[in-house]
């Protein structure tokens, strides 16, 4: 049977006598330790206070140089280059809405400039490390798509870095058009597959979806153009792409 002890009562037998003195010295043990502890610390922050001193303040003067720099030289930087991309993208504009020789030589202007304004190429090479400077190499993979240099299209678009809905999706689909028009359609397919599912919005998706699908056809891989069509019919029924599934799915049924 258990017995209640009382706090702060006296042994009374040899037994408890000597499971007191263990305690005790038990409890010594660990303050005696903790102490320690606390010593070599201290010691050791008196020893290297220095060395702590000169990495707190370089902490300080690493973050402190980091927003001057974000708000004296990349701010006024991102102003300067937005301002210049304004002539660049009027140019840019207007060439997709013309045609022909007129068009080309807009395309031309957007990307080397005019009227003594800056181009994307010049953007790219003044301002690269500002948002404006890698929306310039959309716009320059654009250009350069548009007037038969697929190459230099395919390494601009590569070089954009965009996470934007729309935008980022188009400049992959873009790179799979250039490859296409380098006669590489494999490649185009693989570029036009990823475009498809980087986004399910109703304008990159479908179109992708069936730009894959017509290049699978060309390439005799009826069953991977079916699973696009389909997809497309299934999820995208209201876009202008669904409109054109039915032309495109008996030649895919039809190769399985």
């Amino acid at each position: 049977m258990a017995t209640y002890k009382k706090k702060g009562s006296k042994p009374s037998t040899k037994e408890e006598r000597k499971n007191q003195v263990e305690e005790e010295s038990t409890t010594a043990e660990v303050f005696n330790t903790l102490d320690e502890g606390a010593g070599r610390t201290e010691e050791w922050v008196a020893e290297n206070q220095k060395w702590i001193y000169i990495i707190v303040g370089l902490a300080a003067v690493i973050v402190l140089g980091y927003l001057g720099w974000q708000r004296f030289i990349q701010e006024p930087k991102e102003l300067e280059a937005s301002n210049e991309m304004f002539q660049a993208q009027q140019y840019f504009d207007t060439a997709l809405a013309g045609t022909g020789v007129e068009s080309d030589s807009l395309y031309n202007m957007a990307l080397n400039g005019g009227e003594g304004k800056y181009g994307f190429l010049d953007i790219i090479d003044n301002y690269g490390s500002t948002n404006a400077g890698n929306l310039a190499h959309y716009y320059a993979g654009f250009a350069y798509l548009n007037t038969n240099k697929y190459q230099e299209a395919i390494d601009h678009l590569e070089d954009f870095d965009g996470d934007d809905e729309i935008l980022s999706a188009l400049a992959v689909g873009g790179m799979g058009d250039a490859f296409l028009q380098l006669d590489q359609p494999k490649e185009a397919l693989n570029y036009y597959e990823k475009a498809a599912t980087m986004r399910s919005n109703e304008f990159t998706a479908p179109r992708f979806l069936l730009k894959a699908a017509i290049t699978a056809i060309q390439l005799g891989e009826g069953e991977k153009a079916v699973e696009y069509l389909n997809r497309i019919k299934d999820e995208f029924a209201n876009t202008p792409e669904a409109n054109q599934v039915a032309i495109y799915l008996g030649k895919a049924q039809a190769m399985n």
